[in-house]
């Protein structure tokens, strides 16, 4: 979507005064005002979409016998998302816009449909002091799911830094095994902010993230950008081997995020074109494209409807008409959740729960790869799971138009 920005000097003061108030705030910087000519119109529930936007590549672990080159497979699956995650937004670099905060009960849903078959998306925000978006992707062909949750504490030293909170499990049957499913464990890397200084921010990810698997494997993928001397933006080095035993590395993967990488049997320093087994270039794998409900046979609730009329605004770049409709969203939020104060009850999520006893694969394998068995529930308002027979009646509930309507007026003031 098009944005019409200020001209160039006044930009460039609004960024230094932008700089300056971030550099001098103490505290989560998510909760500071953003200036309008950086913001986006989409909001952060459509961004679980990023999760599976090659869905054959999402379904592809699910057909192979072998439990090393399965998990190798899912490695590959998780590799694949992040420039979709972290760079599909600015291409260009230095386009990084601030997406919209989700309201609490926002939802975004959403179908792919190729070659593997009907690939289901149903994100929520079920939380959101703190904020938290979760979401649940099922291929019905296959049977792979993926669940999770997440939320992001951003803070500032030297550049604008964030840890994400939160984790995601992948199932995948085990095709070998018919009832049986394997259990992946999914850590979220932090990340940072690039390019501040010049008024052109990009992301790029540190640190390490991993992958563990009931099958007994995990990956462990390292991430750095470019240095002062040497270095590629955006460059990442994974090895997977058996779990506790991480010098014993089976496969690695190297190249760039945002663009093409390679896929090696043994350890990185055994690689050549002999033992190369497998590589990946985005631009030879274009996206399918995720398939939503038109505006108007949409749930009141969900993102692009709720926000329809801010997007507008900032298509427009007539941000006084954008501060006005996210006003009406803001205080028919504040209105409901005193309401439901009042009447001691709380917001009833659509489609997640949060459990309220030991998540047994967080249980299980959490610990190899040092994440709370509490999930960080304190931190993302509960540890949150898909709920099916949740999922199963809203399916079977249509909403009329007076109910639309209702919705709209009472939780978005519209």
């Amino acid at each position: 979507m098009s944005e019409v920005t200020p001209n160039a000097q006044a930009t460039g003061s609004s960024w230094a005064a932008f700089l300056k108030s971030i550099a001098s705030f103490n505290g989560d910087l998510s909760s500071l005002t953003a200036p309008p000519f950086i913001l986006s119109s989409t909001s952060l529930t459509e961004f679980s979409s990023y999760w599976a936007e090659h869905p054959s590549v999402f379904a592809a672990p699910a057909k192979e016998p072998d439990p090393a080159k399965r998990a190798l497979l899912v490695l590959k699956w998780f590799l694949t998302t992040l420039k979709q995650q972290y760079a599909s937004r600015s291409e260009q670099y230095g386009n990084e816009k601030k997406p919209l905060n989700p309201f609490l009960g926002e939802i975004f849903l959403g179908k792919w449909e190729d070659d593997a078959g009907t690939t289901e998306l149903i994100s929520e925000q079920v939380n959101h002091h703190p904020p938290a978006t979760a979401y649940s992707i099922i291929n019905e062909t296959s049977g792979v799911h993926l669940q999770g949750y997440n939320a992001q504490k951003a803070s500032f030293s030297k550049t604008i830094n964030i840890k994400q909170i939160g984790h995601a499990v992948l199932t995948v049957p085990d095709p070998s095994k018919p009832g049986e499913k394997d259990t992946y464990l999914i850590t979220l890397p932090s990340l940072h902010v690039e390019g501040l200084i010049f008024g052109a921010p990009f992301i790029e990810l540190d640190g390490a993230s991993y992958i563990t698997t009931s099958t007994g494997f995990t990956a462990k993928i390292d991430y750095s950008g470019k240095g002062w001397i040497s270095g590629k933006k955006n460059s990442f080095t994974a090895t997977l081997y058996p779990t506790g035993k991480e010098k014993d590395v089976l496969y690695n993967c190297s190249g760039q995020w945002t663009k093409a990488f390679e896929i090696h049997s043994g350890p990185v320093k055994s690689n050549s074109p002999k033992n190369l087994i497998g590589s990946w270039d985005p631009t030879d794998n274009p996206t399918t494209e995720l398939k939503i409900a038109p505006l108007e046979k949409q749930h009141p609730l969900e993102s692009r409807r709720a926000w329809a009329n801010v997007a507008t605004g900032i298509a427009k770049g007539d941000m006084d008409y954008v501060g006005k409709e996210k006003s009406k969203i803001e205080q028919a939020q504040r209105a409901m959740r005193k309401k439901e104060q009042s009447e001691g009850r709380e917001w009833e999520r659509r489609y997640f729960t949060a459990l309220t006893e030991p998540d047994l694969p967080l249980g299980a394998l959490g610990p190899n790869v040092g994440l709370s068995t509490s999930g960080d529930a304190d931190k993302t308002g509960g540890l949150w799971r898909f709920d099916a027979a949740k999922a199963e009646k809203v399916k079977s509930h249509e909403l009329s138009e007076e109910e639309r309507i209702q919705i709209a007026q009472e939780l978005l003031g519209q």
